[in-house]
């Protein structure tokens, strides 16, 4: 499984509603509200080989109420 994080800026009052629906599709490991330029942040795992733009793009640019999104593509925990 590959992790990756999506920092999601959300429409004004509308983060609560976004990460419930997130939560709900069950396709995020761990959603965090947090403060600062973007709303919520998002980690995600995909399968080996899964294109994570089209994942983006398709599973979570689709949830009304987001603004703007930042992906971030990690490459080792430690």
């Amino acid at each position: 499984m590959v992790p990756f994080f999506v920092q999601i800026k959300c429409q004004l009052g509308r983060s609560y509603e976004v990460a419930n629906a997130i939560a709900d599709a069950e396709i995020a490991s761990e959603i965090y509200s947090t403060a600062g330029e973007f709303d919520l942040l998002v980690k995600f795992y995909v399968e080996d080989g899964t294109d994570i733009g089209h994942f983006v793009n398709e599973k979570v640019h689709c949830f009304p109420g987001i603004a703007d999104t930042r992906t971030m593509i990690t490459f080792k925990a430690f």
